[in-house]
């Protein structure tokens, strides 16, 4: 199991992911955020999910997709980290993969299950890691980082992303239930 990040595992600008994570197994929490989102977009039509909000702002599959791209780079990161990689590795723009990503042209289900099958690739990779293994890090986005830095921004992100639409849809963000 990998253990909470120090401070000075990883740059500013995840500070904010990190700490949306809660205390316990981050593994509990990858689990359970795949069902939280599936629940909350769910109910929402197609063309729904194909509007975004406001101009630069995303829709509702534009951050499904988001959520994918990212965890698959934050993975890949951990990844080479984890194996001793020690080649820097460089930033991506995230608004450009999701113009890229054609996320407004997919099925919602579709998203849902390749967030899904991410999830399970990304929770199967962090259980494998040691927590000797987890304390390796690399230069990522012109930052050092640890590989349980990683997983925790991971966790992080996504939850961002969760709290951001249910605030969206006007659903109680209490996230105690």
């Amino acid at each position: 199991m990998l253990t909470r990040p120090d401070r000075s595992e990883y740059a500013d600008f995840y500070a904010s992911y990190i700490a949306r994570v809660p205390e316990g197994p981050i593994e509990d929490l990858l689990l359970k955020q795949w069902e939280e989102i599936v629940s909350l977009v769910k109910d929402i039509s197609e063309d729904e999910a194909s509007v975004r909000p406001a101009p630069g702002k995303w829709s509702v599959k534009e951050v499904l997709g988001h959520v994918c791209d990212t965890e698959r780079v934050m993975a890949y990161r951990a990844l080479r980290f984890a194996r001793g990689d020690q080649k820097e590795l460089q930033g991506f723009e995230q608004d450009d993969y999701v113009a890229a990503g054609e996320f407004n042209t997919r099925l919602r289900h579709d998203l849902l299950v390749e967030l899904k099958n991410i999830r399970g690739a990304t929770i199967a990779l962090l259980g494998s890691i040691s927590p000797e293994a987890g304390l390796r890090s690399g230069i990522a986005n012109g930052h050092p980082v640890t590989v349980r830095a990683l997983a925790y921004i991971i966790a992080g992100h996504a939850q961002h992303h969760y709290e951001a639409l249910k605030n969206r849809s006007g659903k109680d963000a209490d996230q105690s239930d």
